[in-house]
């Protein structure tokens, strides 16, 4: 029989899944809801988001590929210079402090939110 922590487990992931796949960021839901309900260290809930990154992402992949929804030709220095950047950034992290860490995704989420909720352009 499945424990409590597990069913909220699998819905985090279940949640986090569906908007990844959306490619809005599974993180975004992942992080928050592992810290509110399972309490882990900021670093493990990130960890925990880095390895859910990798399959959902293959996943998402494959279906954009196949709707022809991808311009490689764009996607590519992206990739290049994200792979840098993320090199930067974990090491970042880990010199941070968790609560520092916690407060820095914090304010990059609410950032985010409310860039989106003011900025002018697309709706698409």
């Amino acid at each position: 029989m499945l424990g409590s922590e597990t069913i909220i487990l699998l819905l985090i992931g279940l949640g986090a899944g569906i908007v990844s796949g959306m490619g809005m960021g599974g993180g975004t839901i992942l992080i928050p809801a592992l810290v509110l309900t399972i309490n882990p260290q900021q670093h493990t809930a990130q960890s925990v988001n880095l390895l859910f990154f990798i399959p959902t992402a293959v996943v998402a992949l494959i279906i954009h590929i196949k709707n022809k929804h991808i311009d490689f030709k764009m996607a590519v220095p992206i990739i290049a210079f994200g792979m840098c950047g993320s090199f930067v950034g974990s090491w970042l992290a880990m010199r941070l402090a968790g609560g520092e860490l916690k407060r820095l995704f914090g304010f990059f989420l609410l950032a985010m939110s409310i860039y989106e909720m003011f900025r002018k352009g697309k709706n698409d």
